[in-house]
């Protein structure tokens, strides 16, 4: 008796790359060994003082404002992008589900120290930290139904973005509403700022309407990506990432945008160096245009892998040559800077984007590379994604993209 097959097993092919170039570029696990090979290290070390208040990011740009960079103190950042949001003060003498007060607070926290964002059981994230120590502020209500259900006594905040493991974060935008009328915005910040010290820093937080809503009010978001040059030293650390690959036997799958292609040809050596010109003559073609980023992202669902779930409008995109300053680690290091803005980002965007744009740049590619590839069918076109380690998410901004705010002109 013959079966037919109702759901015919659908293949995936690697995507051909037919450019001049395609034999200088880069298998998937040699970006990935490449984006790996860097101390990355010394860019923990400079965030982790950011947080704490000892250095900022504009003092990455210092040494090049006269050549490349239009640089901005970052208390000017925080003024202008939040001077004339939509979080007007809320009236006074409101009663009803209109008489709860909501507070926007703008979060620092060093990537390294957490397990992410988003609140797991087990996992030491910003949300479960923030959400336990504001649960001193929840209203008698809330208290007693959570008491009911033999639940912590802990707060719900909603934030503008959720960053993954090892990003870190400079303004993250997140709100927090009670129904007490006795709660200060100075109580607020204290208490976040008592609970993990040194890795998490309230640097604001204010009264604001009850339409508010750090997400769906966002008009655009803002990347930073730190990519550390290695000074001399890439043979040796290449060596060493290339013992962990063997070691581990990493398999890499279309799930996770790693692909290990074993029949791919190779012919002779490919190339070690980029240019950081051209990698900003490739992200700059991004500007202006609302694309399909589709084949950049991953981990997401089936149902937002077409259409306008998967469309982006980049503001800004640019790369320059910068100095990470000297941190307690050791002495100063060549970085490339990547500055993204754009009115939203896919799971993963940056960091594929990012490893794409430094491959495309290695391989010789044509500018409008990065735009060709939105036109392939399979992920594995692109780039894995390149450590969190180097990922700043700036800020958040609800009014219209200016960009005079700009670290890189």
């Amino acid at each position: 008796m013959e079966t037919t097959e109702t759901n015919p097993r659908k293949d995936y092919f690697q995507y051909a790359h037919n450019d001049s170039c395609k034999f200088s570029r880069w298998t998937a696990k040699e970006c990935y060994q490449y984006m790996s090979a860097r101390p990355w290290q010394k860019v923990n070390d400079f965030y982790a003082e950011m947080v704490q208040g000892r250095v900022s990011l504009s003092d990455l740009f210092r040494k090049e404002l006269l050549q490349t960079c239009a640089v901005h103190d970052d208390t000017e950042i925080i003024e202008d992008i939040h001077e004339n949001d939509i979080d007007s003060a809320p009236a006074k003498d409101r009663t009803g589900r209109w008489a709860r007060v909501t507070f926007k607070v703008l979060l620092s926290y060093h990537g390294g120290s957490f397990q992410g964002w988003q609140k797991q059981p087990g996992l030491n994230t910003v949300q479960g930290i923030v959400e336990r120590s504001l649960g001193k502020f929840v209203d008698e209500k809330k208290t007693q139904l959570l008491n009911e259900k033999n639940l912590p006594i802990e707060g719900c905040v909603v934030v503008a973005g959720r960053t993954d493991k090892g990003v870190t974060a400079f303004q993250q935008v997140c709100s927090f509403y009670t129904w007490r009328k006795d709660v200060k915005p100075q109580d607020i910040k204290s208490t976040i700022n008592d609970a993990a010290p040194g890795k998490i820093n309230a640097i604001s937080v204010t009264e604001v309407s009850r339409e508010f809503h750090p997400n769906f009010s966002a008009k655009w978001r803002r990347y930073l990506y730190v990519f550390p040059f290695n000074d001399g030293k890439e043979a040796e650390l290449s060596s060493q990432v290339e013992k962990d690959l063997n070691e581990h036997d990493y398999t890499f799958t279309l799930d996770n945008g790693l692909h290990d292609d074993k029949d791919q040809i190779e012919a002779g050596n490919k190339p070690t160096r980029f240019e950081v010109s051209k990698v900003n003559q490739l992200l700059s073609q991004l500007e202006g245009k609302l694309l399909s980023y589709k084949m950049f992202a991953r981990d997401t669902k089936a149902s937002r892998n077409v259409g306008p779930p998967t469309e982006c409008f980049v503001f800004h995109a640019r790369a320059t040559e910068a100095i990470l300053p000297c941190t307690q680690a050791g002495s100063e290091t060549k970085i490339m800077c990547i500055e993204l803005v754009a009115n939203r980002f896919l799971r993963k965007m940056v960091r594929v984007l990012v490893a794409t744009a430094v491959r495309e740049a290695a391989a010789g590619a044509e500018e409008d590379a990065l735009l060709k590839l939105m036109d392939a069918t399979c992920r594995r076109a692109t780039a894995p994604p390149s450590p969190p380690d180097g990922l700043c998410l700036v800020d958040v901004g609800y009014t219209d993209f200016d960009k005079k705010i700009c670290f890189i002109s």
